[in-house]
């Protein structure tokens, strides 16, 4: 789907997920320390963090609850660091202005206004999340979708930052699909957390990056 799809449009996304730091501190060299860095990701920050806000999306769509869902979006910025943040908001924006067109749902087409108007912020993952529920993609579909795009577009990064064979890659990638099937999307937390150990380390080892508002 090109909606999901982390090279359309051309350009959209300009950093590498937290990883450049990971590898130039070496916490990131070879295939087994990568394949840690993505567990950590879903386990400790996704599941956390995304996961949770599109479940309450897709709940307040459901319920036809168009505040919540502009609370949501404009609430997300707070979670991620202030590069993280920028990046939500320039690839949601890049996005909306694909897809805004697209919508059938009356509620969406309300979202998709607030956006317009500059009413809401258009984060990534509440846009394309508003997008799939418009389209009937179920919750769970959604998320591996979304995932499964975050991890190649890492993996794309890591070939340009590193020096870890294509290969090994496409083998770990395989392997890290076991974590997606075996996760329980019907008992998503509500509570939105956000703490994960190995980013929190290489943000404050790392001078030039900022460290995040983290709740517990």
């Amino acid at each position: 789907m090109q909606i999901l799809d982390g090279s359309f449009p051309s350009g959209v996304f300009v950093h590498s997920f937290g990883l450049e730091p990971h590898v130039l501190k070496e916490k990131v060299k070879d295939i087994n320390s990568l394949k840690i860095y993505l567990e950590n990701l879903i386990l400790d920050q996704y599941s956390k963090i995304e996961f949770v806000y599109v479940k309450k999306v897709y709940e307040a769509l459901e319920k036809e609850k168009l505040n919540l869902v502009k609370k949501l979006d404009n609430e997300l910025g707070t979670y991620l660091t202030f590069e993280f943040a920028k990046a939500s908001r320039d690839i949601g924006q890049n996005y909306f202005a694909q897809i805004k067109n697209l919508a059938s749902k009356d509620i969406v087409k309300e979202y998709f206004s607030l956006i317009e108007n500059k009413s809401c912020i258009g984060n990534e993952i509440i846009v394309l999340s508003v997008m799939a529920f418009d389209m009937d993609i179920s919750i769970e579909d959604f998320i591996v979708m979304w995932t499964k795009k975050n991890l190649i577009n890492i993996a794309v990064t890591t070939l340009k930052i590193s020096r870890i064979k294509p290969s090994e890659i496409q083998k770990m990638l395989f392997e890290i699909d076991e974590i997606l099937e075996k996760f329980d999307y019907k008992n998503i937390k509500n509570k939105i957390t956000n703490f994960n150990p190995l980013f929190e380390e290489i943000i404050f080892a790392h001078k030039n990056l900022e460290p995040k508002m983290f709740t517990t």
